[in-house]
């Protein structure tokens, strides 16, 4: 089965939610009993609760007659947990947070492979070859997709990727944008 990426390009928070496109997209191709596996590695661990709640609301919301199980990602049992998922969900949050978390699993893409993979704004900047965020600047993802990202996308930011590896294509990922990827 060919591994699914379904980047997004975040949201303002506080504000209204429209992501019913991005997490039909997540269950799109899931199974009839799909397991996912929250991943709240980006966010401080007092939001956490309130983010795992809005999250099962939304894919419940979305789920059609699909039986949904959630669990929530440890690092201690990571690497177990994907095993076990369907459906890999990298909430937002701080890039650099989830960056040096998921550092610490050398072999991401074997792990994720044939799976259902979804990043919202630092989830998906971790999954590209190399992102522009506002509070990192220019960084290096895990490169399981081979492009360039700028997530939260304004036109005063199009050129800010535009030096560094040129070969690599920007993707700019306004807020409640999707872009599906497929990598064998």
């Amino acid at each position: 089965m060919k591994t699914k990426f379904i980047l997004h390009g975040g949201f303002t928070p506080g504000g209204k939610q429209e992501n019913d496109d991005f997490f039909q997209e997540i269950l799109k191709s899931a199974p009839g009993k799909a397991k996912i596996l929250l991943v709240y590695f980006a966010k401080e661990f007092d939001r956490i609760a309130k983010n795992k709640e809005e999250d099962i609301e939304q894919f419940n919301k979305n789920k059609g007659d699909r039986t949904l199980l959630f669990e929530t990602a440890s690092e201690e049992l990571f690497p177990e947990q994907v095993q076990k998922a369907d459906i890999i969900y990298l909430h937002g949050g701080h890039s650099d947070k989830l960056l040096n978390t998921l550092k610490k699993f050398p072999n991401l893409r074997q792990l994720f492979s044939g799976k259902i993979i979804a990043g919202d704004s630092a989830g998906a900047n971790v999954l590209v070859s190399v992102f522009y965020s506002k509070t990192m600047g220019v960084s290096e993802g895990f490169g399981l997709i081979p492009i360039k990202i700028i997530c939260h996308y304004l036109a005063e930011n199009k050129d800010k990727l535009n030096d560094i590896k040129p070969d690599k294509e920007t993707l700019f990922l306004p807020e409640y944008r999707v872009k599906v990827f497929y990598d064998e």
